[in-house]
């Protein structure tokens, strides 16, 4: 693909420039994709932990104690569907957007790095709808609906600020997951071979929004600057709603799933592991000015 040629670069896109050629050298020295512990689904022992159980998303609540060892391991089998499913979902719009970004001369400069940013992820989607597909027959549906239009003027800021909220939520979940011994070897590998790519993605997406952001405040008028805000507190939310899915209730046996999904959402244990799993990006934002007041 031939990019188009950009104006002189300032010193913050030269710094960025700079970043952009290096991540692109070791994503290229580190390109060696793992073939993974692909068990045939036939001898898939589901029986097993998919999730860690400190991550499912009823643990600590009233209602994990009700639950027997074979009810909590057959669902952190279907939330495990679930998180892949997302994923495969929130990649889907992250390479479009990539994609739409490659050839505008704004952007222009990062463009070797988006091109590899969709490569990798292209290829993430790949497993985890070889796993959803493969062991549970099928991908969950989108949970996450988007109504409102972007304001023009932010649209670039509001993009890669919400890759970045969903990449780092993720990738703090990917983190405690590829570490933890408990989970079945195919499970492990995602989330390893995941979070070793992502935490690039993060590299890059980080230093991108502060430029974006940077600019923004140049030209943003206050209720602007207001309603991104708000965009942004909320696309949290948003995100942790995706990972209390009734469905994943329903095929793991439990009665009543959106009852229990809300209960879920809505316990005080939940309530603090969401704070804990979204506190670097938080901090992140808030530290920057990003985002102000509320939760840190």
């Amino acid at each position: 693909m031939t990019h188009p040629i950009a104006a002189p670069p300032r010193p913050a896109d030269a710094r960025l420039g700079e970043l952009v050629q290096h991540l692109c050298a070791e994503s290229a020295r580190e390109h060696q994709p793992s073939p993974g512990p692909w068990p045939a689904a036939a001898t898939l022992d589901r029986h097993q932990w998919f999730t860690s159980p400190e991550l499912v998303s009823l643990y600590a609540t009233a209602r994990w104690p009700e639950l027997s060892d074979a009810q909590r391991r057959a669902l952190s089998f279907w939330e495990a569907v679930n998180f892949y499913s997302q994923n495969i979902h929130g990649e889907r719009l992250l390479i479009d957007g990539l994609r739409a970004r490659l050839d505008s001369p704004a952007t222009a400069f990062m463009a070797p790095y988006l091109a590899r940013m969709i490569e990798e992820e292209e290829r993430h989607s790949a497993y985890f709808t070889r796993f959803c597909e493969s062991y549970a027959g099928r991908i969950y549906p989108e949970r996450m609906l988007t109504l409102a239009q972007d304001p023009p003027q932010a649209a670039d800021f509001l993009f890669f600020a919400r890759v970045m909220i969903f990449e780092d939520i993720v990738d703090c979940l990917n983190i405690r997951m590829a570490a933890d011994d408990r989970l079945v070897a195919v499970a492990r590998w995602i989330n390893h071979d995941h979070h070793r790519e992502e935490r690039r993605h993060l590299a890059f997406g980080r230093r991108v929004v502060l430029r974006l952001f940077a600019d923004g405040l140049r030209e943003w008028p206050q209720p602007l600057l207001d309603e991104i805000r708000a965009a942004l507190a909320g696309y949290v939310h948003a995100v942790w709603r995706t990972f209390y899915n009734p469905q994943a209730y329903a095929d793991a046996g439990l009665d009543e799933p959106w009852r229990l999904a809300a209960e879920a959402f809505a316990d005080p244990a939940a309530e603090a592991h969401r704070a804990a799993i979204s506190r670097r990006c938080l901090r992140f934002l808030h530290k920057h000015g990003v985002l102000v007041g509320g939760a840190r």
